[in-house]
């Protein structure tokens, strides 16, 4: 504000300043300004300097010394009609003043002009030459400044014409001031203080927004934080501070970023403005509008980078997707949508900025401090009003959530309400229904109860046939053994007693080793049972005893229940049967009968009624236990 109100003390000297020059330039004067102490400012723009546009490009200094009619003053040029394929010359006489007590520089304002030669007149009639521009490394400069600078000497009372050729791959702004040194360090030191300002609340606001945005994870506040700094690296590129801070050693990067700078500035913007405005929902049309904008933008900064460099700065064609920015904004406001109000705001506010900004640049809008700097400014306000938008986002969310909050609290008491009355009709009901479940239990209890006594009663009958059931198998059980020692049993009847295998071999064991074990080989008492059923192993030498080994029915081939029967018979001592008979009644062969009967007959001739090797004595007829 102090450099604003400095700027307005000294506008009504400038201008009559300006004014008297014009006289002047009417009466073709040598100088343009007079170097004095009581003016420490002097302000001149192209249209009111001597100028002389070389379109070839050829003209030598010498040649241009030698034409000095060629310079002209051309009151109607603006910034607009600069020729980026032409050399500009420009002549400005200075009036020197060695009582002055001051020091004086020479300042160009555009820090984009490629190429300054300036020839500096010396004492001797001759000309120093001094090179500036953004395409020469900053280190080369004499005065560590990001305008181009040269210190005016001020030996003596006389007038010097100082030259100055230009060339520049953009439409340069060709203003030149001659400042005192002590104004000079006081404009400069507010200038530098004001960027850190802006420099640093770009900072700032895109940390606080990074940071933000690993707390929410929101795509829109890291669009916004990268929109932020490119923002930021534009305005530094746009002020000269990018070259002086960034990359000093290298000037060919200064014809690429700032155009680069901008495009990023306006993707990020289409990008966040999309995601902020939720435009997919909220506006269909306008979020295609603005694809197609990021895709239109995208494709003009691709031919601009590879095929026209020179359009690659062109500040002109934001407006276009500022505009469309602007418009998807109010119309998804419009659909109430109410934290896009701010986002109005804001880009109302940039495109104000914009819209000013280019008409400075053409020459159309008067040079100002405030215009100069009005996209700045504008980039300010938009970027407070772009974070108050995000805040007034998160604050309508958190009214949402806490409105849900209650809806849903309300919800709950009504909830519980109704949980209380189903509870208490569910406990009536229970109530009634525990009622009829007793009165069934006790049926059930009596029914129970009358089941038992049905079920002793049972028993009772149950156990009066089972004694009568075991007094007629026992008498059966007597029948058949008193037929069987009676000799009267028929094979089917001997059957009855030994109906298998398992049988005979069951009675085999118990008759075989019934009083205990006798180990043949070691004659051992102790044995193990064997895989194979119905054998020993003794523990002692491990012979495995079958359980027809050492009796009769050893190595027999038929069935050892039909073994049994032949022996019975022959045992039995009765005649009363043939071996043919016998074999028919036992389907076997005759002379199978016949060897097993021979068998039998030679055992009790060599064993009479002995139990020493061979199980076929009286006691091989079971008895009904």
């Amino acid at each position: 504000m102090k450099l604003i109100r400095i700027y307005i003390y000294l506008l009504p000297m400038v201008i009559v300043l300006l004014l008297s020059g014009n006289s002047l330039d009417a009466q073709d004067r040598l100088y343009d300004i007079q170097l004095s102490d009581s003016i420490t400012e002097y302000d001149f723009v192209l249209s009111k300097l001597h100028a002389f546009v070389d379109t070839t490009n050829q003209k030598t200094f010498g040649e241009i010394l030698k034409n000095q009619e060629q310079f002209k003053i051309d009151p109607k040029y603006t910034k607009n009609d600069y020729d980026i394929n032409s050399t500009y010359w420009v002549r400005l006489g200075i009036r020197h003043n060695p009582k002055s007590k001051r020091k004086w520089v020479l300042e160009f304002y555009d820090q984009t002009i490629d190429s300054i030669t300036m020839y500096q007149p010396t004492l001797n009639g001759k000309y120093l030459k001094y090179k500036m521009g953004d395409q020469i490394d900053f280190e080369d400069r004499t005065i560590k400044h990001k305008n181009f600078l040269a210190l005016l000497e001020n030996p003596r009372d006389t007038t010097y014409q100082y030259y100055f050729k230009i060339n520049s791959a953009n439409k340069a702004d060709v203003r030149i001031v001659v400042r005192s040194l002590d104004r000079f360090v006081h404009y400069a030191l507010n200038e530098y203080f004001a960027f850190g300002i802006l420099y640093g609340l770009i900072l700032i606001i895109s940390i606080y927004n990074f940071l933000l945005f690993f707390a929410i994870r929101e795509k829109k506040y890291i669009l916004y934080t990268f929109y932020l700094l490119s923002v930021g690296i534009y305005a530094m590129c746009t002020d000269g501070i990018a070259f002086q801070y960034l990359w000093p050693k290298h000037p060919s990067w200064n014809q690429l970023a700032s155009g680069i700078s901008i495009y990023l500035v306006i993707i990020f913007a289409l990008f966040f403005t999309k995601l902020f405005l939720n435009s997919k929902s909220n506006s269909p049309f306008h979020d295609n509008l603005l694809k197609l904008t990021i895709v239109g933008r995208s494709l003009l900064f691709l031919y601009a980078l590879f095929f026209s460099t020179n359009t690659i700065d062109n500040r002109f064609i934001e407006i276009l997707p500022i505009s469309i920015m602007l418009i998807s904004s109010i119309a998804v406001w419009k659909r109430d949508y109410k934290p896009a109000r701010f986002m109005v705001i804001a880009y109302s506010i940039l495109m104000v900025g914009i819209i000013v900004k280019s008409l400075v640049y053409a020459g159309l809008f008067p040079f100002s401090i405030l215009t100069n700097y009005s996209l700045r400014i504008s980039f300010i306000l938009e970027m407070l009003f772009l974070t108050i938008a995000l805040a007034d986002r998160v604050r309508i969310l958190k009214d949402n959530r806490d409105q849900a909050l209650k809806e849903i609290i309300k919800e709950h008491e009504i909830n519980a309400e109704l949980q209380d009355k189903v509870t208490r009709e569910l406990e009536a009901k229970v109530m009634e229904r525990t009622i009829e479940l007793n009165k069934k239990n006790q049926l059930l209890e009596e029914t129970n109860q009358k089941l038992a006594n049905q079920s002793q009663e049972i028993h009772q009958i149950n156990s009066v046939l089972d004694l009568d059931n075991w007094k007629l198998k026992n008498n059966l059980k007597n029948v058949v053994q008193d037929r069987l020692f009676n000799k009267y049993l028929t094979y089917d009847e001997f059957r009855s007693v030994f109906p298998d295998h398992l049988a005979c071999y069951r009675y085999l064991e118990k008759s075989k080793w019934g009083r205990g074990f006798n180990c043949k080989k070691c004659g051992n008492e102790k044995y193990s049972s064997s895989h194979k059923n119905f054998s020993r192993r003794c523990s002692k030498c491990g012979y495995l005893e079958s359980i027809t080994a050492y009796t009769i029915f050893h190595g027999i081939k038929f069935p050892i229940e039909k073994a049994f029967y032949i022996t019975f018979r022959v045992t039995r001592g009765r005649k009363d049967y043939t071996l043919d008979e016998l074999a028919e009644t036992l389907d076997l062969r005759k002379n199978t009968v016949w060897k097993f009967k021979q068998k039998i007959e030679h055992t009790l001739e060599a064993h009479p009624k002995s139990k020493k090797n061979y199980q076929i004595t009286e006691d091989f007829i079971p008895t009904m236990n």
